[in-house]
């Protein structure tokens, strides 16, 4: 059976910019960037289109060289590395794209072989590894198969198997889920969250949708212009957003500020963060359980499977001890995340 052994990695991004020089001038593309992903995250970056996100995940395996700072893996400063060291790192470090970048002269076996081939590994070891892959995608009956094939979400299943077959300890993601629909986005990242539990590797997801980070990571960082504007744990980052950058992505048409205060109102934020869907929706079974009307001054959830996902806005009696009852009621809930809205959102 396929299985790494694990390994206590971690990466560390120290004051690192990347500057690019142009025609019309230099562009800084990043700048002083300081993050540390741990060992066993999920972790998302992300940003608006430009903002840096691509650069950053490039400087990360040396595909691009920062123009200044470190990047650090177990505590190795990569950008020393000679390169054949760095094609090791780059072994451990793997990547997938939004266009799939399959060879699509090779079947799906070959094309996870591919990477073990350049690696050294005997033939019929790489086809019993690429064997047991297919079957962790979810595509057992593929191997035969071409790239032309296969629909998109297929083929992103291919290119994960043959980025993970080297056995990597880190995944770098880059809009990996940009071409897909929303169906086949949530199955992919389903299989990207069963790969890091079954086999311990690290990921790093690159995009521009809100709704991949809450779906899957469990922290995120918000780059603006070539700057880390926030970073933190999704859940905090969600329920509160401090910067202007993360407001724009938690609440992208402007409800943080549209929502009008009413007099004699106290505003709770309520974050789904994968609860769990139920037959009732929650706040109408807390005025049933509780007795407490609430008014719903905005909503943006959506269920994916059995779990909702988004936020609302709830309006309730300026009464210290009905506010207390429905934030208890409200936290006892698992992946729902309250706060207090100050002065009226």
């Amino acid at each position: 059976m396929f299985v790494r052994c694990p390994v206590q990695n971690m990466i560390e991004l120290r004051h690192m910019s990347k500057t690019f020089r142009t025609a019309g001038g230099t562009v800084e593309a990043l700048k002083d960037i300081s993050l540390t992903v741990n060992d066993g995250d999920i972790y998302g970056i992300i940003g608006m289109s430009g903002a840096g996100k691509s650069t950053l995940v490039r400087c990360i395996n040396m595909l691009e060289r920062p123009t200044a700072g470190e990047v650090l893996i177990d505590g190795k400063d990569i950008g020393t590395l000679s390169k054949a060291e760095l094609r090791k790192v780059r072994r451990n470090v793997t990547m997938i794209f939004q266009n799939f970048n399959l060879l699509m002269q090779k079947n799906c076996l070959r094309n996870i072989c591919f990477p073990l081939e350049l690696a050294g590994v005997k033939k019929a070891e790489a086809r019993k590894r690429a064997t047991e892959l297919l079957e962790i995608v979810g595509l057992p009956d593929k191997a035969e198969a071409y790239p032309a094939q296969l629909s998109g979400g297929q083929q992103q299943r291919i290119a994960i198997a043959r980025a993970i077959a080297t056995q990597p300890e880190v995944l770098l993601c880059d809009e990996a889920t940009s071409a897909l629909d929303p169906k086949t986005t949530h199955d992919i990242l389903e299989l990207l969250r069963d790969i890091n539990r079954r086999l311990g590797i690290t990921i790093i997801i690159i995009t521009h949708q809100m709704s991949v980070v809450e779906e899957i990571c469990n922290r995120v960082a918000i780059l603006d212009e070539g700057m880390v504007a926030e970073e933190g744990e999704v859940s905090a980052v969600f329920a509160e957003p401090h910067s202007d950058a993360a407001k724009r992505l938690v609440f992208p048409d402007g409800s943080e500020e549209a929502v009008p205060g009413n007099p004699g109102e106290r505003v709770l934020r309520v974050v789904f963060n994968g609860a769990l869907a139920a037959g009732t929706p929650l706040i109408t079974q807390m005025a049933i359980d509780e007795r407490i009307a609430a008014n719903i001054l905005y909503a943006s959830t959506r269920c994916l499977g059995d779990k909702v996902y988004g936020n609302m806005l709830l309006g309730l009696p300026d009464e210290e001890e009905t506010v207390g009852r429905a934030v208890r009621y409200l936290n006892g809930m698992e992946n729902v995340i309250i706060t207090e809205v100050k002065g009226n959102a």
